[in-house]
């Protein structure tokens, strides 16, 4: 399963949604994942991948990971596990 399938897979479950249901132009918004599901998420994806995302939940907009839909989520992603290697 690649990288992208793992994260929509994880995105997915957190807004009890199937994997299917969540596209790469989707926002967290339109599917409906709070800001606590967010942080949930990215919980899930640092335990999938073994990184750390660096996102501060008490200031979301303050950091460099975009999470304006899951396209960008997965490349954010993407980008923290090329640099783990």
């Amino acid at each position: 399963m690649s990288i992208s399938d793992r994260v929509i897979a994880i995105i997915a479950e957190q807004a009890v949604l199937e994997p299917s249901d969540v596209t790469p132009d989707s926002t967290l918004e339109d599917l409906g994942i709070d800001s606590l599901g967010l942080v949930e998420s990215i919980f899930a994806i640092e335990e999938e991948f073994d990184i750390t995302v660096p996102f501060n939940a008490n200031e979301p907009n303050s950091t460099d990971f975009d999470i304006s839909n899951v396209a960008a989520i997965i490349a954010g992603i993407e980008k923290l596990v090329s640099e783990k290697v």
